[in-house]
This record gives structure tokens, C-alpha cells and sequence, in this order.
């Protein structure tokens, strides 16, 4: 099997990006980023979903994390999609449930190269830390536009802002595993398109 990597760079007036994903990898990660939270979640993203990831992020954080995020979920999205390739053999579907203690997220993926996504959080506060939540839909929704795939994120309950986004970045973790995995039984690519 052809390994399956990518190693983009992304840099603009507000924010300079490098990343390189292996999607078999061993969830080894080295995230260096000016938004702390954010380093936090895609190391756990990268742990739970057997990838290596490493990412150095660094933008305008005087304004706020807005760019630095979006960004990080642009180039993301994009070797996700390179790393791919074809998509032949993969199972293209996944989806996982993930506890963190009162709270229960589900993501769903289909790497469809149909970009879409449903969010279905209700977060008690606006801000965990000095990070603004609501650049948690910003970052996904990038990633689901670039990455060409369908996102579904339902958080089902919870109280604590902090564990309820955490469970969805473990979540996401797991449920692109799944959908990235060769099955031996897939001839080409699972569609009856003939392609994806």
C-alpha cells in the first residue's frame, strides 16, 4: 500500500501554517500552535484516531484565535484529502459515540466528496479559557468543505463547555479512522459512481 501522507503550508498576511498528516500513523503528534485550546484538541484528535500529525500554527492572536483556527482547519482538510489520494479500498463511513464524563458527543463522517455540515451543539458558555467557542463550527466547517466530506456533530448533552468539545475532537478522531480504513473487501471505491 502506498503510504498515505501530506505536507502542505499555508501562509497569508494573518497566519503561517505547516502540517503534515500520516493517516497510518500511530498517534504520534507535535502541535505547536498560538491557541492553546486548539493545540489541545488536535492532539487528542491525533491520539484517537491513530494518526501523526504535526502542525505549527502561528497567527494574529493579538486580534483573536479566528484565523489561526479557520487555517488550521483549512490546510487539515486539505491533506486529509491529498493524503487519500483515490480513495480506493477505504471503508469511506465511520462514526463513534465518545463519553467524557457528563457529557456525550457523536460525529459521523462519509468521505463522500460532498463537502457538508450539521452541528448540533448547545455550549453553555462562550468562551473556555480565552478560546471562543464558537470557532469550534468555524474550524469544522472548514475542515468538512476542504476534506470534501460530510460532517455530522451531534453533542447529545452535557454541562461542561470543556469536556463537551473535547469529546467531539476525540470523537471526530475515531470516526475518520473508521471512514480511513482499508477494507480488503472494497474493490475501487465504495460507490456505485464508480468514484468519489
Amino acid at each position: 500500500m502506498t503510504e498515505r501522507k501530506a505536507s502542505l503550508k499555508r501562509k497569508t498576511n494573518e497566519t503561517n501554517i505547516s502540517l503534515a498528516l500520516n493517516i497510518d500513523g500511530e498517534g504520534i503528534s507535535d502541535i505547536q500552535t498560538d491557541v492553546p485550546f486548539m493545540t489541545h484538541m488536535l492532539d487528542l484528535f491525533t491520539k484517537h484516531g491513530h494518526f501523526d500529525l504535526t502542525v505549527e500554527g502561528r497567527g494574529d492572536v493579538d486580534i483573536d484565535g479566528h484565523h489561526t483556527t479557520e487555517d488550521i482547519g483549512i490546510v487539515l482538510g486539505q491533506a486529509l484529502l491529498e493524503a487519500l489520494g483515490d480513495k480506493k479500498g477505504i471503508k469511506r463511513y465511520g462514526n463513534a459515540f465518545v463519553p467524557m464524563d457528563e457529557a456525550l458527543a457523536q460525529v459521523t463522517v462519509d468521505l463522500s466528496n460532498r463537502p457538508h455540515l450539521v452541528m448540533n451543539a448547545d455550549f453553555p458558555k462562550e468562551r473556555v479559557g480565552d478560546f471562543d467557542v464558537e470557532l469550534v463550527h468555524e474550524f469544522l466547517w472548514k475542515l468538512a468543505i476542504e476534506a470534501r466530506m460530510n460532517l455530522h456533530v451531534n453533542v447529545h448533552y452535557g454541562f461542561n463547555t470543556h469536556h463537551m468539545i473535547e469529546a467531539v475532537f476525540k470523537a471526530l478522531g475515531r470516526a475518520l479512522d473508521e471512514a480511513t480504513q482499508i477494507d480488503p473487501r472494497v474493490k475501487g471505491v465504495p460507490s456505485t459512481k464508480g468514484m468519489l
